[in-house]
């Protein structure tokens, strides 16, 4: 199928299937759209003044980038002015964004990180965008921030975008992974990576070595026994990756497997943890977990979480489903 396949011919193949409607194959034109028009403001960077701070902070009291705030209204107007969706909520939006009276209102909600791993963009280093698509509320045609609160497993669809040496597009709607990559030239998003799989074993990690001294005893002794490698009781050597962008790392581990690590330590413990549930950890689960694999806060599996608010952070760890079960295994006999 990967023969030249474009995004739409692909779409249009799920809604003669019954899996998707017309209404979703328009709302991921919006999002395909968006992200084109977000790569093409990635890749001229400083020949346009568009990298540096913009000196300000979103709700999480991080400093915006430039191209934060440029990616977030491009991709709020064109899914607003779309007609497929009936509110959004994005990472760089202290509330959810209200779409104008004049607006046609969709049957779907969007949740969206408009610019992951921002803050490696001003060292040209690979970044990306989040989403996830939800169903919206029967006859309401002003959703609310409770109609947004839905555990991951509802999620109609999730995808992320990497802007990087290409552009691809990371698609599930609950019947697989598929990725898509961006021909320049004729402007279309074409199947590239069908039926992608990641492999259930892995001596490959990633995680931020520098908090090693927070973090909580299961993921000391899992690091531990990768650190000693074939001297230790895991019997083989590990190599360890970190990119400091969510999409570069889970788009590796879905390349060649690994895991993914952004545990609860004692920094971040009050805060919960360190990714956003809704817009960033639910859609990579997705993702993930239709591609084989699993992804846990260490406890519990983060798809079965119920938000209890917008922005809520949580702990994330994903990936090779042998290494992520072993993950919680530790965790349950702490």
């Amino acid at each position: 199928m990967a023969n030249n396949v474009s995004l739409s011919q692909y779409l249009a193949a799920e809604v003669r299937a019954g899996r998707v409607d017309v209404d979703f194959t328009l709302l991921m034109g919006d999002v395909a759209s968006a992200c084109k028009l977000i790569a093409s403001q990635v890749g001229k960077g400083n020949l346009i003044g568009i990298l540096g701070s913009a000196e300000t902070e979103n709700v999480q009291g991080e400093t915006q980038k430039k191209l934060d705030i440029i990616s977030n209204d491009e991709f709020t107007r064109i899914l607003a002015e779309g007609g497929q969706v009936a509110a959004l909520a994005s990472e760089e939006m202290d509330e959810i964004y209200e779409l104008p009276a004049e607006l046609a209102r969709g049957k779907y909600l969007c949740t969206y990180d408009p610019l992951d791993g921002s803050s490696n963009i001003d060292v040209n280093v690979t970044v990306g965008t989040i989403f996830s698509i939800l169903h919206a509320p029967e006859g309401k045609a002003n959703p609310t921030e409770e109609d947004f609160l839905k555990p991951g497993t509802e999620q109609v669809a999730a995808g992320y975008v990497t802007y990087g040496p290409s552009t691809i597009l990371v698609l599930t709607i609950g019947n697989g992974v598929n990725g898509f990559t961006l021909d320049r030239e004729v402007g279309e998003f074409v199947l590239t990576h069908p039926n992608i799989r990641l492999p259930e074993e892995t001596s490959e990690f990633a995680i931020n070595m520098s908090n090693q001294r927070f973090w909580d005893a299961p993921v000391q002794r899992y690091i531990d026994e990768c650190l000693k490698g074939k001297e230790g009781p895991r019997g083989r050597d590990f190599n360890m990756r970190w990119v400091a962008s969510m999409v570069a790392e889970v788009h590796r581990i879905l390349t060649r497997g690994g895991v993914f690590m952004y545990p609860i330590d004692s920094k971040s413990r009050e805060r919960g943890g360190k990714l956003r549930l809704m817009y960033e950890a639910n859609p990579m689960s997705m993702i993930v977990e239709q591609a084989g694999g699993m992804s846990i806060t260490g406890p519990e599996r983060i798809m079965e979480m119920q938000p209890q608010k917008l922005h809520q952070r949580v702990p994330v760890i994903l990936g090779s489903k042998t290494e992520v079960q072993r993950l919680w295994d530790y965790h349950k006999e702490s």
